[in-house]
């Protein structure tokens, strides 16, 4: 899709947020199989610090390691709008009680919250909307073999920044059973006591 093109679509289909997105931010469009992607990024050249960013752990669902045992771990797209963008720039999210689904051959995230922007006014979305995951179809086909057949949860694990862009890691997971939580309650205290009784050693000088 040349410039004009999109300019054109965005025109007609989505006037507001052109218009927002104009005075606010730059985007870039990118065509993918079944639609196209709005990928946003703050005007004035923030090259650098998206560098700096690569890498970086947003948000983690540390429940769900007490929970789960994760299996598999998937690494996940988002397609979010600009002020759900800006929000998880300044980690305003939180993946507790979150969890995973596939519907109609598309995966979808579930009780992942996003606050609103505080300069998003209007252009806000629901915090807690489901959120359509981006992954291959086939991925997604064998994730849904694996949770129908076999019993699997499908949870969201961790959000961080991969270059510019917004990923997440997606568990497939196998619930543990109360005696599995008191068993990893247990080694966690042991590996804390361990870790106290050889920091006062060498506080010590021993």
């Amino acid at each position: 899709m040349r410039a004009r093109e999109k300019e054109n679509f965005f025109s007609k289909s989505f006037p507001s947020l052109v218009k927002y997105v104009s005075t606010h931010d730059t985007f870039r469009l990118t065509k993918r199989r079944g639609g196209f992607i709005i990928e946003y990024g703050k005007r004035g050249g923030d090259v650098a610090e998206k560098k700096k960013a690569d890498g970086k752990v947003i948000a983690q669902n540390r429940a769900a390691r007490h929970e789960y045992f994760i299996e598999e771990t998937y690494e996940a797209g988002i397609s979010l709008y600009g002020t759900e963008v800006k929000s998880v720039r300044a980690g305003s999210v939180n993946l507790k009680d979150s969890y995973c689904r596939i519907e109609d051959g598309e995966i979808f995230a579930y009780g992942f919250h996003i606050s609103p922007y505080e300069k998003g006014n209007i252009f806000n979305r629901d915090p807690l909307r489901k959120k359509k995951l981006l992954m291959h179809r086939r991925e997604i086909l064998k994730l849904h073999a694996k949770v129908t057949q076999q019993g699997y949860t499908l949870v969201p694990l961790s959000l961080y920044f991969s270059g510019s862009h917004v990923k997440m890691a997606v568990g497939l997971c196998r619930g543990k059973k109360l005696y599995d939580k008191r068993e990893a309650a247990a080694a966690d205290d042991a590996k804390r006591d361990i870790e106290r009784y050889t920091r006062s050693r060498e506080k010590a000088g021993w």
